[in-house]
């Protein structure tokens, strides 16, 4: 499961059975910090915890706050700054300043439904907005809309920033990753491209191959003719297509069909010599070059990969430069 899913859904969780658990959520960093510009945490009494902010010293210290703001049932915004000095003594090479909003996990039927609307939101790729109020003294105050939907406990200003009181956060839809070819490589893509955040689907015609107990962490298999499975997908900006198959026909209909599509990324299992191959019979088949162009072959950042598992981090690695860098679509 997505850890940022899993995150809100233990909270749901939490909130049913009545812990004392707090939520720890980044609202400002500056600097180079070893954490996600939205990184998120949920820690229980009993010393359990879901999500990071970055490990650590901090993180220690985080967990440690988000729980005092849960015994004071009110939030509160911690601070924390790691200097070059500090950053040497514990072994990170990094320096910065980060603010944490720490809130409680309130218990209740109505809290956890809070929680959970967001976690079942990024399953199913739904944006969100979450919006809560600073000052909890006429009680917990916490919304969240996820499409025309809005559900939350309390009252919460319509106005948003420091100046009203309001923390919000938006939660955009996870980039789609759909592997087509679920065979030693695109397994091993699959599985670590959701473990790096995205929402994967892994296609193959071939039901050994698309088995979901091949495939841990990945969202959606799919057991399909890649034509027919082609035909369903509406691909959008923020989906990445991989074509990974058994077979030079196969590869070769999927870029034919995906090329010239809105794909943020399209690219293609294989060496140079197979790119030429195949691209004289798409040129003939009429795909325009401009489409052609922007496919990337081989894929992966080049560090000499060679395994399946190799390969895997080298193509994770470049879709994960991608999506951050906001690098264009074209090479």
């Amino acid at each position: 499961m997505n850890e940022r899913a899993l995150v809100w859904l233990e909270a749901a969780r939490l909130a049913l059975e009545g812990r004392t658990a707090g939520m720890a959520t980044v609202s400002r960093r500056r600097g180079s910090l070893p954490m996600a510009r939205d990184a998120k945490l949920v820690a229980c009494d009993d010393g359990r915890h879901w999500g990071t902010v970055g490990g650590g010293c901090t993180e220690a210290d985080v967990i440690v706050q988000a729980l005092e703001a849960a015994a004071a049932g009110r939030p509160a915004v911690a601070r924390h700054t790691l200097n070059a000095d500090l950053a040497g003594d514990v072994g990170l090479s990094c320096g910065g300043t980060a603010e944490f909003f720490l809130e409680p996990i309130v218990s209740g039927a109505s809290a956890a439904a809070v929680y959970e609307a967001v976690g079942r939101a990024i399953l199913t790729r739904t944006p969100a907005e979450v919006r809560t109020a600073v000052d909890w003294t006429a009680g917990p105050a916490k919304h969240v809309r996820v499409g025309e939907e809005t559900l939350g406990l309390g009252t919460v200003p319509a106005m948003v920033g420091e100046e009203s009181g309001v923390f919000a956060e938006s939660v955009p839809r996870l980039p789609r990753v759909i592997v087509f070819g679920a065979g030693h490589v695109g397994v091993e893509i699959a599985r670590l491209a959701a473990r790096a955040g995205f929402y994967v689907v892994a296609v193959d015609d071939r039901d050994e191959f698309a088995d979901a107990r091949r495939l841990p962490g990945v969202d959606e298999v799919i057991v399909e003719d890649f034509r027919t499975a082609l035909d369903r997908l509406l691909l959008d900006a923020d989906d990445y297509v991989l074509a990974t198959t058994r077979g030079h026909s196969y590869d070769a209909y999927i870029v034919e069909r995906t090329a010239a599509s809105d794909a943020r990324y399209v690219g293609m299992l294989g060496s140079r010599r197979k790119k030429e191959v195949i691209w004289q019979a798409l040129r003939a088949a009429g795909v325009p070059e401009s489409a052609l162009a922007r496919v990337r072959v081989p894929i992966g950042e080049p560090i000499g990969a060679d395994t399946p598992a190799e390969i895997a981090v080298s193509v994770v690695a470049e879709l994960i430069r991608i999506r951050r860098s906001g690098e264009s679509p074209g090479k």
